[in-house]
């Protein structure tokens, strides 16, 4: 009997997600329900939003003399933030993550100075104790947050777990964060739609993947717009203020997902003061300005 396509949709993280796999009917179900706990099991963990998770366990102890002995897949990531911090030169850090509490995209009303000013002294990866398998966060107040990245990291675990369980063909999306399974079945390749960063629901272009993974980091994910000027989610840890990007959104292909979401995200914050980060980092990428303009190296699909 051969496998045919099949879908499961559901949200997770935060964010809408479906499987798309190439699977037999009976197997289906159960490769999915096992794809799931594992996805929970994530979300549970490093979730800001849950007092059991280890990231409530670090952001509590911090200020303290107790550094939290974390696992292995937590020291993982707690190394693959260090990279990232010291490749953007300090502009993604993940102790940034508590301007959130300033900056409230839904209230269109930008934060007072002082109010930014107050949480500076908090921030910054250079200031935590990080001493496998031993990390601690030195003042009171201060913050990590795994948010990121880590649904870019699931979805590599996810797709590593399908073709463990014998899928060959499908494709792993959370919140446009995908993981590629493998092909369909005719090697063909999956054929993904790349959100238009001024019009809800719709795809500028349309490109085609057939291994890897490709994500997709725009300053429309989280905006608003005072007087006039769009402020987005992409804030400048050195400052507290939103980066004002040479362009609406940047997309990557890369071998994992993780390494697409970070450089996509990465030359979104750099493209401020570098427009062409992108072209030394060795891999596919599809850039789109503030006019609409398309740029890059990535095959567009024409049909």
């Amino acid at each position: 009997m051969s496998k045919t396509l099949q879908t499961h949709s559901f949200t997770c993280m935060g964010s809408p997600c479906e499987l798309k796999l190439y699977a037999h009917g009976k197997n289906f179900q159960r490769i999915v329900s096992r794809a799931l706990a594992r996805l929970v099991e994530i979300e549970n963990k490093y979730s800001r939003y849950r007092e059991d998770s280890i990231t409530t366990q670090i952001n509590s102890a911090a200020g303290s003399d107790s550094p939290v002995e974390v696992d292995a897949e937590t020291a993982g990531l707690l190394d693959y933030a260090d990279t990232l911090y010291e490749q953007s030169n300090g502009l993604f850090d993940i102790s940034s993550g508590i301007l959130r509490k300033v900056w409230n995209f839904k209230s269109q009303q930008l934060p007072q100075p002082s109010e930014i000013e107050k949480l500076l002294p908090l921030i910054g990866w250079r200031k935590v104790m990080w001493h496998k398998p031993y990390f601690a966060l030195p003042q009171k107040g201060m913050e990590i947050d795994f948010g990121g990245f880590v649904k870019e990291y699931a979805a590599d675990q996810i797709a590593n777990d399908l073709r463990a369980s014998g899928i060959s063909s499908g494709l792993v999306n959370l919140g446009g964060d995908i993981a590629i399974v493998g092909p369909h079945p005719d090697g063909s390749p999956w054929v993904v739609g790349i959100q238009h960063p001024r019009e809800s629901g719709q795809a500028i272009v349309k490109i085609p993947v057939g291994y890897g993974a490709i994500a997709t980091s725009g300053d429309y994910e989280r905006f608003m717009c005072v007087a006039g000027k769009r402020y987005s989610h992409l804030l400048n840890p050195h400052t507290g203020h939103c980066v004002q990007p040479e362009y609406a959104s940047v997309t990557v292909i890369a071998d994992q997902c993780l390494i697409a979401g970070s450089f996509s995200s990465l030359a979104m914050l750099k493209s401020e003061a570098c427009v062409n980060w992108l072209e030394g980092a060795g891999v596919a990428y599809l850039q789109i300005d503030q006019q609409m303009a398309v740029s890059g190296n990535i095959t567009i699909h024409k049909k």
